[in-house]
């Protein structure tokens, strides 16, 4: 079995022997984004996305559930590629280190791009193996690649660090602020990059939310961008 396969069985055999009898709840949503940016980089050429997940959370701190999203990315790169979907699987625990106001998660997810390639393409499907810490309004996440990154070949052990603010300055409403950087392992290491955005939300009692955000990168050429993303949760 690949070392992904057998952090991802771990993970959801630990989480189901502790699941026991107590509580389960699903929760999900679905959203309509101006630009799909991932870690600072679009995945739609600018252009909007559909997005949605689901997940189902046990008392005992174990979760797993889906996420997706159209894309352009892969297409935009190669026409012979008819991908045009991202599909996310994820697994993990989260909880709280006892009444010290910290949180922890720890975790594993996988990114599939269903579709047809052409001969010798090195496919984008990525898995990560994450852990991440939050107090108060702060918040960081360290992302370990123990596969090829999104199609880069020989770019394994690959990593990201995400460190995020998010402040509810009024009710319902929310400044929100992030940095993050991508660590591209092997020859490709020249790739490596950083990321941040800030932004303001608001969240109204129906279950909808509405997010702008400003986002920009060091890569090289004009990448700022402005996002507006509506989601409704369920």
């Amino acid at each position: 079995m690949s070392s992904r396969k057998n952090a991802l069985a771990t993970l959801l055999c630990a989480g189901l022997l502790s699941a026991g009898a107590a509580h389960a709840e699903v929760s999900g949503s679905i959203t309509l984004t101006s630009d799909y940016l991932f870690r600072g980089v679009t995945q739609t050429d600018e252009k909007p996305a559909l997005q949605g997940g689901v997940e189902w959370a046990h008392d005992s701190g174990f979760y797993v559930g889906t996420w997706g999203s159209s894309i352009s990315w892969l297409s935009d790169s190669d026409p012979d590629i008819s991908s045009q979907l991202e599909l996310d699987g994820y697994v993990g625990f989260r909880g709280d280190f006892g009444d010290s106001g910290f949180g922890y998660d720890v975790g594993a997810v996988h990114y599939w791009y269903p579709g047809s390639y052409p001969a010798g393409f090195n496919k984008a499907d990525t898995t990560e193996l994450y852990a991440g810490v939050s107090w108060n309004i702060l918040s960081a996440r360290y992302s370990y690649a123990v596969t090829d990154l999104f199609g880069i070949p020989d770019s394994d052990g690959s990593s990201n660090l995400d460190v995020a603010v998010g402040w509810e300055f009024a009710p319902g409403w929310t400044l929100n602020g992030a940095v993050g950087k991508q660590w591209v392992a092997g020859s490709a290491g020249t790739a490596t990059y950083a990321f941040w955005s800030a932004g303001v939300g608001k969240s109204f009692d129906n279950g909808f939310d509405i997010a702008l955000d400003f986002n920009d990168n060091d890569l090289i050429g004009p990448d700022d961008t402005i996002t507006l993303a509506v989601t409704k949760s369920f």
